[in-house]
This record gives structure tokens, sequence and C-alpha cells, in this order.
């Protein structure tokens, strides 16, 4: 078992007179893939939100590396090596891959970029993955397939030194083969030692990729379990009732009259 990098105690959130988290736990370990599951609406989102920093908690604790750590603001989720790739990617159409890597982070002078030095650290760390797939770096990611277009974006996530990477629906619209190409590269980023938590609804990739699953249920953790400790039927269980034999949600008391 490796050591926990992320670690969330008793996390609560709310908006307005609706609470979304309910004193949520939730750990994830170096090495390790960590998928996140549940229906819509279970706080999925509002739940990698605050780890990214976008929303503050209300209550709870954070403590990465194991030492406590604040997270009011998505900057300071980058300072401790924490970065998100949203569903949507949030890649310029219009920009190449070098510029969509270094986008907001450029390295030279404002009146010179250094293009050599961003240009060959794009190739370093596509290659740290072994990516094969794009030919150049320099390509537009108008011209980039979907599963293309994936791993541009989760290279731009781990080239700045990031210890946790939050994937949602990484494979969300992609084809078998794109599929495939984004998965093997999921485990390659836990085999470097990164903490990788996966949100997904396809528990075909869960059960494939992950090496944990941790499931919320109406905004309460019900369950952080080994994958191989749970069946298929199982987590479906818990993302749809809370509770699956002695795992999840306990079954209310009997009432004696």
């Amino acid at each position: 078992m490796s050591d926990p990098i992320l670690q969330l105690r008793g996390v609560n959130k709310s908006f307005g007179a609706v609470q979304v988290l309910h004193d949520v736990d939730f750990t994830v370990r170096a090495g390790e893939v960590t998928a996140l599951v549940g229906d819509n609406g279970a706080g999925k989102s509002t739940l990698v939100k605050c780890v990214a920093g976008i929303h503050p908690t209300d209550s709870g604790e954070v403590l990465f590396d194991g030492q406590p750590a604040t997270v009011a603001a998505p900057a300071d989720a980058a300072k401790l090596g924490i970065e998100v790739v949203y569903q949507d990617l949030a890649l310029a159409d219009n920009l190449d891959i070098v510029q969509n890597m270094f986008l907001g982070r450029e390295r030279g002078k404002p009146w010179l970029l250094d293009e050599a030095d961003m240009e060959q650290a794009a190739r370093d760390t596509l290659a740290s993955l072994s990516v094969r797939t794009v030919t150049s770096v320099r390509m537009p990611v108008a011209a980039l397939s979907g599963g293309q277009r994936q791993t541009v974006a989760i290279a731009k996530a781990v080239l700045w030194d990031s210890k946790v990477v939050l994937l949602d629906e990484p494979t969300a619209a992609l084809g078998v083969a794109q599929t495939r190409q984004v998965l093997d590269l999921v485990r390659r980023l836990a085999e470097q030692g990164l903490g990788v938590v996966l949100i997904s609804h396809n528990m075909a990739d869960v059960f494939e990729v992950s090496d944990r699953i941790a499931c919320l249920y109406l905004g309460r953790m019900v369950a952080q379990v080994p994958t191989k400790d749970v069946s298929h039927g199982q987590v479906v269980e818990l993302i749809t009732a809370g509770r699956s034999g002695d795992l999840g949600l306990q079954r209310p008391e009997a009432v004696t009259v």
C-alpha cells in the first residue's frame, strides 16, 4: 500500500441552503489510480472543484504529503502540485500543442519567449508518457483527434511536476482505439508515481485501470475500497442505493413498538 499524498477529512460544502458534500473523507495515494464514481448529482464535480481550489470548503481538513494544506484558490492547488483535466479539456483550437501546454505559463520574457526551450519541454513530456501518436508538437490543436487532444491536455497537466492529477471523464465520446490510448496513458501516470483520480461513469474503464474505487452517494462518501475486493454489481449498488451488503450506508435499525 502506497502512502497517501492527498487526504480530505470531514469536508462539507453547501451552496446556500443546499448541502452538497457531507463530512467527506477522501484519500489519494501516490502511484495509484483512484476511481471516483457516483450518479449525477452525487457531488463528484463539487468535490473535484474543492480539491482544485475553485470552491472553498465550508469545513474540514486537507492534508498534502501528510501536512495540513490550505486550498482556497486554484493557485494554491497548482503550488501543491494538483492539476485538473476537465471534460472540455480547456484547449485553444487556434494554438499549436506547445502554445497550449504553456498557455499562461510561457517561458522567457514577455517580449522574447524561449520557443526552443518550450518546444523541447513539450517533446520531453510527451516522450516521458510514451506518447507516439503526436507527430509534431507544432501541430494546431484543431487538427488533432479526440484521443490526441486528451493526450495533450494530460501532458499539459503533468508538465509542471504535478503530484496529483484529476481526470474528468477522459474517455467520454472517444472511440475504441482512442479510449485504449488514453487508458494506457492513465496507467503510465500512476506508474510514474503520481496520484491519479479518474472520474468516470464507464465501469469497464474503472475496473480496468483503477487500484481503488471511491463512491459518492448523495454527497456522502459511502465506500473507498480496493478494486479487486468489489464486483461490478456491488459498485452499481453503491452508486444507486448507497450500500451493498456490508459496504456503504448502514441499514436503519428496526424500530420496536
